[in-house]
């Protein structure tokens, strides 16, 4: 295994745990409210939504480290790609700072993964 791999993992490690110190302060904050998400009665089909985006960075954990090159570097950059955009774009919904905070370092996570997968030259032979 290459460090490059390591490296990637711990980014994901680091960006997943960013997404739940966030949920965990908006419970906490009294900002989440029970059954709701963005304000409106949450169907199942939303929390489905939900843990299937919260599981992409705990996959990407386990990617990283037993996926081969070159699929494993353009999985990085594809997954970080869309969280990056999609961070980006949901960044204005979060009225809370301490979310605007949180979401600016993932995507400093995100685009440290991208950064680093871009400019992967695999060592292995």
């Amino acid at each position: 295994m290459e460090d490059i791999q390591i490296k990637l993992s711990v980014l994901w490690i680091a960006t997943m745990l960013t997404y739940l110190l966030g949920d965990v302060l908006r419970i906490f904050s009294g900002d989440a409210k029970p059954g709701e998400m963005a304000g409106q009665p949450a169907a199942s089909w939303m929390w489905m939504v939900a843990a299937v985006l919260m599981l992409i960075p705990i996959l990407m954990v386990v990617f990283s480290v037993f996926l081969d090159y070159p699929v494993n570097r353009w999985a990085n950059i594809i997954v970080a790609t869309f969280f990056l955009l999609f961070n980006l774009i949901g960044i204005p919904s979060y009225p809370s700072m301490y979310d605007k905070f949180l979401l600016a370092v993932s995507l400093v996570f995100n685009g440290m993964v991208i950064w680093l997968a871009w400019n992967w030259v695999s060592t292995s032979t």
